[in-house]
Formats: structure tokens, sequence, C-alpha cells
């Protein structure tokens, strides 16, 4: 091998540049372009990250790709050169779309620099990128934001996924079918070779996962992904981990965001030599569960607005959005919004349900018309939240809404029952007065219990 490419000067570096607006200093020598670019976080980002520098070595700048394939590492000398040999070797065999690879150095310590511009002189197809700072949820923001590819994809430099399901991973990204796509080690058909502790831990976090943010895909951490370039320049911003979490923040998002994500079995050999410090990533992704839990809770996390701004680019035109949920003109997101609609909707409901009510209740007792009267409102005031508390119009999700609905409902139905058994057993003649206002309470109740599971339903757009 040749020597590897030098250092940048010094003064050709950028040392400040204004916001979104990188700053280049490229040299042209033997068709190598090498850059040194430095960037803050543009308007409406949400990572906590600063001023970032970025190195960038590319002996085909010119070169057109549709899938750029990045490689994030750090002190990994050892695996690299054998790792991007092989891979670029899989793609050159023969695989069907123009691809690039990009080794995304997050400020290794050893030889790694060295080497991955080294392979990157040597090897067609493949570029070197480093930043100066730390973090494998950094590194793949800045080389997917740095790609002009249709999709931006990674995989971990162990090769632990086999390279069979890549085009199986990108094939309906390119095609416009999803959004993202992952791969998958917890399917029935994955084949997956790890050690028990490793799977408990998996399974665990991925169970987690389901019962706190309401997720629908089954492998968050598997480190083989991809998403549409113009997708990921909506999502990224959003995402504010720079490290393990990246992977999980990045997937809610697009799920809350009524995206499409694709989900492919994959075969897995674990690599015995991780050095992923286990405790220290999983207090980590607790601590990025409860804030993502925090947010999407609070509306904080504005993914409406990446749902309305990615809706008129999907490929395919507007008949697959016509079934997704869209937000309604005018509906706030936040809980505050919705805390407003919710409460005018559920007095209106509950002037119904005792209208209903008390008009039944000495045709049919007390017991029957509170059933009467709690179905009907429960099946209208699901509607009416649908579209005006939580903006979600169109026929996708109905079922599932209404079902979720009368699960809130059976609460509900259980609370005010219970409260009427329990004061006609109290109370040896109760008055109407004592009826209805043990019933306000248990309502009430019930009505905090409604708002909390219908605004988790509502927000649980599945990805098909």
């Amino acid at each position: 091998m040749t020597s590897p490419e030098p250092d940048p000067p010094a003064d050709r570096r950028a040392d400040a540049a204004p916001p979104s607006t990188p700053t280049t200093a490229q040299t042209h020598e033997n068709r190598t372009l090498m850059t040194v670019i430095t960037t803050e976080p543009g308007p409406g980002s949400r990572s906590a990250a600063g001023t970032a520098s970025l190195t960038v070595v590319d002996h085909h700048p010119h070169q057109a790709v549709v899938v750029d394939l990045v490689v994030p590492v750090y002190n990994e000398e050892v695996d690299l050169g054998p790792s991007v040999t092989r891979l670029r070797g899989f793609l050159d065999a023969g695989f069907p779309f123009p691809t690039r690879v990009t080794i995304a150095d997050n400020a290794s310590t050893d030889g790694t620099w060295r080497l991955a511009c080294t392979l990157a002189r040597e090897l067609e197809g493949v570029r070197a990128v480093r930043l100066e700072q730390k973090g494998r949820g950094r590194a793949l923001k800045a080389a997917w934001s740095l790609s002009d590819a249709e999709v931006v994809a990674y995989l971990d430099v162990d090769l632990s996924t086999d390279l069979s399901a890549l085009l199986p991973l990108v094939a309906p990204l390119i095609s416009g079918h999803s959004d993202l796509a992952i791969g998958t080690r917890l399917s029935r058909t994955s084949r997956v070779v790890r050690g028990p502790k490793r799977e408990f831990i998996s399974r665990s976090y991925n169970l987690l996962l389901h019962g706190a943010l309401a997720v629908s895909f089954s492998d968050a951490q598997c480190g083989f992904k991809a998403v549409r370039r113009v997708v990921a320049t909506e999502l990224l911003p959003l995402v504010e981990d720079d490290n393990w979490f990246f992977d999980t923040e990045l997937l809610v998002l697009a799920q809350r965001a009524g995206l499409r994500i694709h989900e492919v079995p994959v075969d897995w050999v674990d690599d015995p030599d991780s050095r992923v410090d286990i405790v220290r990533t999983a207090t980590e992704d607790l601590r990025g569960i409860a804030r993502m839990a925090r947010g999407l809770f609070t509306g904080s996390i504005p993914v409406e607005r990446v749902a309305a701004e990615l809706a008129p680019r999907r490929v395919g035109g507007t008949a697959r959005d016509a079934d997704l949920p869209s937000p309604v003109a005018g509906v706030p997101g936040g809980l505050l919004g919705q805390l407003l609609r919710f409460g005018v909707i559920g007095v209106l409901s509950t002037l119904a349900y005792f209208v209903i009510y008390l008009g039944l209740r000495d045709h049919t007792g007390a017991q029957a018309a509170n059933l009467v009267a709690l179905l009907v409102t429960a099946v209208a005031n699901t509607a009416a939240n649908r579209r005006m508390t939580f903006g979600v119009t169109g026929s996708r999700g109905v079922l599932r809404h209404h079902a979720g609905g009368l699960i809130a409902f059976g609460i509900g139905l259980a609370l005010t029952s219970g409260s009427l058994w329990a004061v006609h057993h109290l109370v040896a003649a109760p008055s109407r007065t004592l009826e209805v206002a043990v019933l306000v309470v248990a309502n009430a109740a019930a009505t905090v219990i409604r708002f909390l599971a219908l605004r988790q339903l509502m927000a649980h757009r599945r990805s098909r």
C-alpha cells in the first residue's frame, strides 16, 4: 500500500462558518478531493452538539451513486481493512445499483484514520470522513448529511450481518415503497448466533421500547439500516442523541411521523470482540427513552411538521398518502392544544351522557341507563377526538382507534358501574343528586384515563 493522505495544512482549515453554511478548503491532486468543513447546527436542529470539524478524503468526488453505505468506526485499525475490502468486493461482484462506501471515523486515536485514507485512495468507490468528536450517532449524522445518494445506509464494521440482506434492505427505498428499512434479528426467520446474555439484553430492550414508546418495529439496535435521503434530511435535525441511542430515536421519530418502516430478517453472527460498554450504553438508552417519552407526551417534538413536509415528496404520488393519517388544519399537535379540545369534547360528551342517562333512568334502571349512555357517548367521543383533538383523518386505523376507544369505554363502565354499586350498597335510598355526584367523580377519573389512552393510540401509527 502507498502512504496515506497527509493531514490538511493548517492554513487550509476553516475555523468558523455561519450556521448551515459550510466553508471548505479543497486540493485536487490525481482526482483527489480533500475537504475540511466546519459547521454549526442549522435552524430547527434539536441536537446539543456544537461546532464540528469534518474532514473528507474522496478520490472520486463526481461519481454518481444511488446507495451510500456508511461504516462508522472508532479505533478499528485491525478490522477496518479486511472489512471494507470484503464489502467493496461484494458490491463490485454484482450489486445492481451504483454504490459508495463511506468510512466515518469519529475521533479515533490509533491508526484508523490513516488506514481509512489509504483505503479511499486504493479502492474505487470508497471515501473517508473524519470527525474530531466521538459518537457513533454523530458520525452517522454527519456522513448521511454530507451524502448526495438517493439512499443512505450503514452497517457495523465487523460485518456481523450477512451481506446477502443488503439488496432486500435498500430495494424498497429505491422503489419508493418504504421510507426506512432495518435489519431485524428478532424475526422467527432470522438466524442469529450470539450468547444468551446479549440475546436477553436485546429482547429486554425491545420489549421496553414496545411498552414505553409503543413502537411497532421489532429490532431497534441491529447495525444494519437504510433511509431515503429526503427522509433523513427531515429527521436528522430532530435526533438529539449522538451515540448508541441514535438508531432508536431515529426510528421512533419516523414511526410517529407516519413513515413506512420496512423490516428485513437477517442472518447475524455476533462479534465476540465487541468493545461496547453494555452498562453505560443501557444507562444512556434508558435516559433516551425517558427523554423521548417526555417530548412526545408534551408535544415538543414536531413529528406532525415532518409528516406534513414529507407527504408531497413521497414517491408514487398521492394514492399512497390518501390513506395515511393527516393533520387537520388548525389542530395543534402540542399537549395544551390537545387538552383544550379534549376538554371541550369531554364536556359535550358528559352533557350528552347525563341527558341519555336521566332520560332512561326511570325506564331501565340505573345500571342499564349508565351502560347505554356510556356506550353511545364513547363511540361519538372517539370519533370527535380522533379528528379534532389528535388531527387524524382518513380510514387507516379507524377500527383500531375505535377498538381502543371501546377499551377505554370498558374502563369507564367499570368505574361508573362500580361507583353506582358502591353507593347503592352503602346508602339505603340514595338520591338522584348523590348518584349524579358520584358519577361525576367516576367520569372524571375515566376521562383522564381515556385521554392518556387515546393520545398514545392516535400517536401510534404503525409503519407497514
